[in-house]
């Protein structure tokens, strides 16, 4: 049975705040997606680079530079 209570709901009129949750929940959203879709790429075109034997050789040790011997202040003469 129809009545005005279950015909007519009140709406709740959206405010300034619930507006920007919104957009702000969309575009954190958009970024999470990207980020994945990068990722996957990222992901697969480094496992078909495995998959051929181009693998990345460990860099070389940096070689630290030498100290140079410490001079005497004190001078025999």
């Amino acid at each position: 049975m129809l009545t005005r209570d279950t015909l007519f709901r009140p709406v709740k009129p959206q405010t300034k705040a619930d507006t920007t949750t919104e957009i702000a929940r969309g575009i954190i959203q958009a970024d999470a997606d990207a980020r994945e879709a990068k990722t996957h790429r990222l992901r697969t075109a480094r496992l078909e680079r495995e998959a051929f034997g181009h693998t990345q050789q460990p860099a070389s040790p940096d070689k630290k530079p030498r100290k140079k011997p410490a001079v005497n202040a004190k001078t025999n003469g």
